[in-house]
């Protein structure tokens, strides 16, 4: 199993988004290096809590980002 967590920018709430729905995941933070760093302790920490031994990867993909 490959385990994709998507990150974007809300611009709205202006903080950075984590959600992962294999896991049941959803993170904010004001910066994007704090989120990564939530996503390395709480993604372990969702795959132990769910029982899931097949993982294979874990992927952040960042979206949404407009250079100007």
């Amino acid at each position: 199993m490959d385990v994709i967590v998507r990150v974007h920018w809300d611009e709205d709430a202006e903080v950075w988004v984590a959600i992962c729905d294999e896991l049941g995941i959803s993170l904010e933070s004001g910066s994007y290096d704090a989120l990564l760093e939530k996503i390395k302790v709480t993604v372990p920490e969702m795959i132990e809590a769910n029982g899931i031994a097949d993982v294979k990867s874990v992927k952040v993909s960042t979206t949404d980002i407009l250079l100007s």
